[in-house]
């Protein structure tokens, strides 16, 4: 197949990248060219696909058979795709995000049927929009669209944790280190699903050119599930530190963190136990499977973000915002026990 990705060298992407270009697809990215793909066999096109007449020109007089892309955030995004792809491909694919399924949550089972409506997370009611507009051109005009829902899908450069700054996770396991306590949201045991992204890749490119999976929507992730006190008790532990845990509730941490968007990431996703139904996916992917456990990854990941210091990112005004708010906490504890 000859296959377009806006993008491809993110954490999902890159993942999927590698592996079609290991089954010999024909694998075009069109993206600005400012960070190295590291990839060999494939096709580069260098233009900003936000300029639309730049990205025209580079792709005037091509076809695809499918075109993923990985940067659309918006509506706005997903008209200008569609003004450059209709008639162009037999397959658009629109990265979606579970994060877009119902706050809170009706029902613990997640399927692609549940509702889509998130009040407190800007980012999902975008997403949302998205995939409204594309079923619509999808009913109206036949426009091949596969919707792909992942949910918190992570690669080897970053540890997946419920609450982190700016610059990442790598001040949460900094924290470790020190012995000094880490905020967990809730009272941690809120289950979890974490993907690692070549598993998130195997399921993906079972939809690549599948005709059954147009005019879908469809969710790709493990159906393994952890508490977010279990995650960090293996990161602590890959670490070969004891974890020092802070329990806050969410909706606090979201008042509290006003330089952050704790709200959205929180009460509109991370706060929720859910339990995602994978069958659609294996109807559809029948070879679908996942290698990697979720202790798994995680214990690959903090290996190798300790063995790259160009991982080890630091944050201090993110270091500085969990003392207070631990000091916070701490305080209106000890005025309650006078």
């Amino acid at each position: 197949m000859k296959i377009l990705f806006i993008g491809g060298t993110g954490t999902i992407s890159m993942a999927i990248s590698r592996r079609l270009i290991a089954q010999g697809e024909e694998l075009w990215l069109l993206n600005r060219g400012n960070r190295g793909t590291g990839l060999t066999g494939v096709h580069e096109l260098h233009a900003d696909v936000h300029n639309e007449r730049e990205a025209a020109a580079k792709l005037d007089g091509m076809t695809f058979d499918a075109v993923a892309d990985f940067i659309a955030f918006t509506a706005a995004d997903l008209e200008r795709d569609v003004r450059l792809f209709e008639g162009k491909t037999k397959q658009f694919i629109f990265i979606s995000s579970a994060s877009a399924y119902q706050k809170p949550p009706a029902d613990y089972l997640i399927t692609e049927s549940t509702p889509l409506a998130n009040p407190y997370w800007e980012y999902s009611r975008n997403k949302i929009a998205g995939e409204d507009f594309l079923m619509k051109k999808y009913r109206e005009n036949g426009f091949p669209v596969t919707i792909v829902r992942p949910s918190h899908t992570f690669d080897e450069r970053s540890v997946p944790v419920a609450l982190h700054g700016a610059k990442g996770s790598y001040q949460v396991l900094d924290r470790m280190l020190k012995g000094k306590p880490v905020i967990i949201p809730g009272d941690g045991t809120t289950f979890w699903t974490l993907t690692y992204n070549t598993d998130f890749a195997s399921g993906f490119s079972g939809l690549l050119g599948n005709p059954r999976a147009v005019g879908q929507a469809v969710q790709i992730m493990s159906d393994e599930r952890l508490s977010w006190n279990q995650i960090h008790e293996i990161i602590a532990d890959a670490l070969g530190v004891q974890l020092h845990a802070v329990h806050i509730s969410s909706d606090f941490l979201g008042e509290a963190g006003t330089q952050y968007d704790f709200r959205g990431e929180l009460t509109g996703d991370k706060s929720y136990p859910v339990l995602f139904d994978i069958s659609k996916l294996r109807r559809l992917v029948p070879s679908f499977r996942t290698e990697t456990t979720m202790a798994q990854g995680l214990r690959k990941t903090v290996a190798y973000i300790m063995s790259h210091e160009e991982c080890q990112i630091p944050d201090p005004e993110f270091d500085k915002w969990c003392d207070r708010v631990i000091a916070a906490r701490q305080q209106a504890l000890d005025s309650l026990l006078k």
